[in-house]
């Protein structure tokens, strides 16, 4: 089975390769990101200067010149078409009830700094108790929910700065 990636450079140009080729490419490490490379008879160098490897995106140096390079897979490729996204750079800004439930307790207050995995409130669904907690590192901007109130699926219940 052929493993295809898509590379986009500068947001222009896009190229699409097999990882064959990357492994058959004639290239020599030279130093710590450098690297010596014959492209087409021709002698490059490159240097990797930043990478993103969640985002998978790279600037590299090519013979004094930078570019930024986006790298995806196949698996990518089909995520994006479906319209989904598993970028980290998504922020949350409200906390929805998974599932509807009874709201047993409330630990934040308005304008109160919270932590990414502190506690927010207990919502009991189906006899069981289930902590929401913080996503994200936040300041709480409002509650609409308070202790012994019933809320449906995906009401929002804590909004987030």
């Amino acid at each position: 089975m052929k493993h295809l990636l898509k590379a986009k450079v500068n947001e222009v140009h896009e190229f699409e390769f097999e990882q064959g080729q990357i492994q058959n490419l004639d290239i020599q490490k030279t130093s710590s990101g450098a690297h010596h490379l014959l492209v087409n008879d021709k002698s490059v160098t490159s240097e990797l200067v930043a990478s993103d490897f969640l985002n998978r995106t790279y600037t590299v140096k090519i013979n004094s010149n930078l570019y930024q390079v986006q790298i995806s897979n196949k698996l990518d490729v089909l995520i994006k078409d479906m319209g989904l996204s598993l970028s980290a750079n998504q922020v949350i800004n409200e906390i929805k009830a998974p599932m509807p439930g009874m709201i047993l307790d409330v630990s934040v207050e308005a304008g109160q700094e919270v932590k990414e995995g502190d506690s927010l409130l207990v919502l009991e669904a189906m006899k069981m108790e289930n902590t929401i907690m913080a996503p994200r590192d936040a300041v709480i901007k409002s509650i609409t929910v308070e202790k012994g109130k019933t809320v449906s699926k995906n009401e929002v219940l804590i909004e987030m700065e």
